[in-house]
């Protein structure tokens, strides 16, 4: 889908946040040209964020990165104004949140967002069930409808049955998740999470990427995702904000940041990448030269196999979804017995894959005859064949755009 047709959830134009008593002269000085340490060397102002423009899209999982001191951090804590923008506007759902008053912001929190930290954040002499009920208590919800909202939210990240456990009990992975399960249980329709993977172990660190992988494809929750660490970003991101010195210096895809890196600051940023991780089936995948029509029979079946020099073909129907694949022995047998369809002489001993497939887990799917694989939409219809040369072709082709 295109941004232009999507819903925007979250629209931030011309935000700047700075740390100090005089934010006006900050920024004046930062109009005339001023650099960030200048500004701070001249004035002992910090320029946290310098006009920060992008949306966020309904249902989206947006990372946000970059070093510390980049700005990432300030900038989450912008969205929900826990710290309070120097200029800028930042709208939800029509919403400028910048112009509420104290008490309108709370209900917009409540309403709009929910955040997880890095630290857990659990109360330690409270249960599983009463962390992850704790926000609809503030909320003043009733006992057992919190009880069974939040039970219902920690099934959801795989904690039914520790519902009595305390935090000490719990390893940092499954403590994380009754800090996901809070959030989820809120109801917010934005989900702030601060680094929330970085206290964990790699192997759950992983783990955990998953599950939120997989909680997103459920429940499209808009996510803000703060990571300094790039594999991170590129396992779960739809989108990328990469930040350096409270400025943003790309957005895009996990793909046009390691594809078309705006700068040299990015190049670096990415250098060392695994690109058969990133690259795709639909970077090597070609234009089927044949496929054969369920309804052909035997003889217009070789002669097409005949003119494009294959001994296998893809047959589809005519919307072009995948029926199985033809061998030529089959169809020549089916001829010499006279049969007017191929309809019986299909086989399944073939591997399919979607676009978004990585090139890395296609070197293992080749069987012993070589066929190419078939690249099929979510309907199952053919886009395309990935043959094995195109595979090493197209990581070739990364390697030597990395030694450039």
């Amino acid at each position: 889908m295109q941004d232009a047709k999507r819903n925007v959830k979250i629209r931030v134009r011309n935000l700047s946040k700075v740390f100090g008593k005089h934010p006006k002269k900050a920024l004046e000085m930062r109009d005339q040209g001023l650099s960030r340490s200048e500004i701070f060397d001249k004035t002992g102002q910090t320029l946290g964020l310098s006009n920060i423009n992008f949306d966020v899209y309904e249902g989206e999982l947006l990372v946000i990165m970059g070093l510390s001191g980049s700005g990432k951090s300030t900038l989450i804590r912008c969205l929900n104004r826990l710290f309070e923008p120097s200029e800028g506007e930042i709208v939800i759902d029509g919403e400028d949140i910048t112009s509420l008053g104290v008490k309108a912001l709370r209900e917009s929190r409540r309403r709009h967002f929910s955040m997880v930290f890095q630290n857990f954040a659990l109360f330690p002499h409270r249960t599983v069930q009463q962390n992850a009920e704790f926000g609809l208590e503030i909320r003043g919800v009733d006992k057992a409808k919190r009880k069974e909202i939040a039970a219902n939210a920690l099934k959801q990240v795989g904690l039914e049955g520790w519902e009595d456990a305390f935090p000490n009990q719990l390893s940092g992975g499954m403590q994380q998740r009754v800090g996901l399960a809070r959030a989820l249980a809120n109801d917010a329709t934005v989900l702030l999470m601060d680094e929330a993977f970085s206290a964990l172990d790699p192997l759950i660190r992983g783990d955990m990427q998953e599950e939120l992988q997989e909680l997103q494809s459920r429940m499209q929750k808009t996510t803000v995702f703060i990571t300094h660490d790039l594999d991170e970003a590129l396992n779960i991101a739809d989108r990328i904000i990469l930040l350096k010195g409270g400025e943003i210096v790309q957005i895009g895809t996990p793909e046009d940041i390691l594809t078309n890196p705006a700068d040299d600051y990015v190049k670096r940023f990415v250098e060392g990448v695994d690109m058969s991780r990133i690259l795709t089936a639909e970077h090597a995948m070609r234009k089927v030269r044949a496929v054969a029509r369920d309804s052909d029979g035997p003889r217009t079946t070789l002669r097409k196999m005949h003119e494009n020099n294959i001994d296998s073909i893809y047959v589809t129907r005519r919307d072009r979804t995948l029926q199985g694949l033809a061998e030529v022995d089959a169809i020549m047998q089916a001829a010499d017995e006279g049969k007017d369809t191929i309809e019986g002489t299909l086989t399944q001993d073939f591997r399919t894959v979607g676009p978004d497939e990585p090139l890395q887990n296609l070197f293992s799917m080749f069987s012993e005859k070589s066929f190419p694989i078939a690249v099929v939409d979510a309907e199952k219809r053919l886009l395309g064949v990935v043959v094995k040369g195109a595979v090493l072709d197209q990581l070739a082709q990364a390697q030597a755009g990395e030694d450039e």
